[in-house]
């Protein structure tokens, strides 16, 4: 299989993805911004703003191409004489929505190719709930289940721990939200993580997640976009909002290795709420929605 082949199908599954939001959301349209990367290739960044139900979002392509980073050389044990080249191309997306009761959903898909024939793919789907609804947490479990059962029996619960240890804030020791699935450095015929599925079996299952986004969160949209909130669940999604770009800002490896290696600034940061608050020592009261939400925010719950 070409690699022309995988960035035809994520070009094409960030098109059907914008569209299937521009429907639900029914007032809002994706801005696009082409741009070129310094080292090769370039991408589509394409953001969503003051929706009827998504507040700022983003879907965004990118394929660059260029001589392996020093950083990427030491993690891969790559020699420092070799003349390495890559190729990185994916779809990475990250929604946040106006309603509270609306939950921040991140997906990413994406695929990586050394110009001496290694290659290997990488993604993930999570959401993060303002208010954690335990049956939408179950059906969205149960249909990341379901997509990865199709293609192997260990998938999803391997993929469903990786992604609880993943999105995890340690200095709040809290998950970022109930999870979903995450994986990385599925290589073809490798035993393992990938266990031994040639490549165009694990591109079969990289679409099948990706293509897994628009339903999924096209039905959340549709679910709670009309409901009512107050003023303080509003200030409660800030705070959540803020949980959120700590997150992103100090732990997750995308980001810090996108800024640590002259990436693209804007589409990096694409991540992040358009507001967030910090509030010093807020302890929710017992029993309200807001401490039962804290009690889900941990690993290892067996949602399906």
């Amino acid at each position: 299989m070409h690699i022309d082949h995988i960035i035809t199908f994520f070009k094409s599954l960030q098109d059907d993805i914008c569209q299937a939001l521009e429907t639900e959301d029914g007032q809002a349209k994706f801005q696009e911004d082409l741009w070129e990367h310094h080292s090769g290739g370039g991408g589509r960044t394409r953001l969503i703003q003051d929706g009827a139900v998504i507040e700022k979002g983003g879907v965004n392509f990118s394929c660059v191409k260029g001589e392996v980073h020093p950083r990427l050389r030491a993690q891969m044990d790559l020699g420092e004489d070799d003349d390495y080249h890559f190729t990185a191309t994916g779809v990475s997306i990250v929604m946040h929505p106006k309603n509270p009761n609306v939950p921040i959903i991140h997906m990413n898909v994406r695929y990586f190719e050394l110009s001496n024939g290694t290659c290997w793919f990488g993604g993930g789907i999570d959401l993060t709930p303002h208010y954690v609804v335990k049956e939408d947490a179950q059906w969205f479990h149960q249909y990341l289940k379901s997509a990865c059962d199709q293609h192997h029996s260990d998938f999803y619960p391997e993929f469903k721990n990786w992604a609880d240890d993943y999105f995890f804030i340690p200095h709040r020791n809290e998950t970022r939200g109930v999870g979903g699935i995450f994986f990385d450095y599925l290589k073809p015929d490798q035993e393992g993580k990938s266990q031994g599925l040639a490549k165009d079996a694990l591109f079969a299952f990289v679409k099948d997640i990706g293509v897994s986004f628009a339903p999924i969160y096209t039905q959340l949209m549709a679910k709670y976009k009309h409901s009512a909130f107050t003023p303080e669940q509003k200030e409660w999604q800030y705070i959540r909002r803020g949980r959120y770009v700590e997150f992103n800002l100090v732990w997750d490896r995308g980001t810090k290795f996108g800024l640590e290696t002259n990436g693209r600034t804007e589409s990096i940061l694409m991540s992040l709420p358009p507001q967030a608050n910090w509030a010093y020592n807020l302890i929710p009261e017992a029993g309200t929605a807001e401490a039962q939400t804290l009690a889900f925010l941990k690993k290892n719950i067996n949602w399906v």
